[in-house]
């Protein structure tokens, strides 16, 4: 019998981690399916996964996470699937998380249930250009979702069938993980966020560069203005 909950792994050029990701899901959720989405990939990326047990949608070339996870979305929604999880490739989300989180879901507490770093004393230490980036985000997001969320670009994420419909039909691209908050909200959707841990990438480095830490952020902030009007808020049901 399939499962009800799809995990989602997004992935670009991370074969050194992705089995490792794989195994501890399979681990902590066993009863989950697992779906990576190889982001044009030029490494072993899609053949490690394949090995490790997931099925692997090969994308032809790189469309950015978001892009990548509309493609996880959109499978999700065709398979009929009622949960789907999104969870990093590079091993810095724990599944051990994972059965509790999905339990917030299927409790009913949220259409998406948001795994973060900052509601409560975690492990985890940002750099200060990452930290004044989360404060910034989240005063944002306070103010367009009507929501205090204190781990804004957080990628460890629940979402119910509800949210997997909206987002088959539209996801935020480039650095989606902030408009993708306020866009729910003004879709009159719900959102709980719970501490989580989180660990140091287990290959690799990370694309966002101090340099690059005012850029996103006066990027992803016109992104999320643009969102809010070209989406009229919709009263919660």
């Amino acid at each position: 019998m399939r499962s009800d909950t799809l995990v989602i792994i997004p992935a670009y050029n991370e074969e050194k981690s992705i089995a490792k990701v794989i195994h501890a899901i399979q681990k902590h959720l066993p009863e989950a399916d697992i779906v990576v989405v190889n982001d044009g990939s030029r490494d072993r990326t899609a053949e490690v996964a394949a090995r490790a047990g997931a099925t692997v949608l090969n994308l032809p070339f790189n469309v950015g996470i978001g892009g990548g996870m509309q493609t996880g979305y959109l499978y999700a929604h065709e398979k009929g699937y009622q949960y789907a999880v999104q969870i990093d490739a590079d091993g810095q989300h724990d599944p051990a998380d994972l059965p509790r989180l999905l339990q917030h879901a299927k409790n009913g507490e949220g259409d998406m249930i948001l795994g973060s770093r900052y509601v409560q004393q975690t492990n985890y230490k940002s750099t200060f250009m990452r930290r004044v980036g989360m404060i910034f985000f989240s005063g944002l997001v306070t103010i367009l979702a009507g929501q205090s969320v204190k781990d804004t670009t957080s990628g460890y994420r629940v979402v119910n069938r509800k949210l997997i419909e909206l987002f088959s039909r539209y996801y935020p691209a480039d650095y989606p993980e902030v408009e993708a908050i306020v866009y729910l909200k003004r879709q009159g959707c719900t959102l709980l966020e719970v501490p989580t841990e989180m660990h140091e990438r287990q290959a690799g480095s990370s694309s966002i560069t101090p340099l690059k830490s005012a850029y996103y952020m006066i990027k992803v902030a016109l992104a999320v203005f643009m969102n809010v009007l070209r989406h009229p808020k919709v009263r919660a049901q």
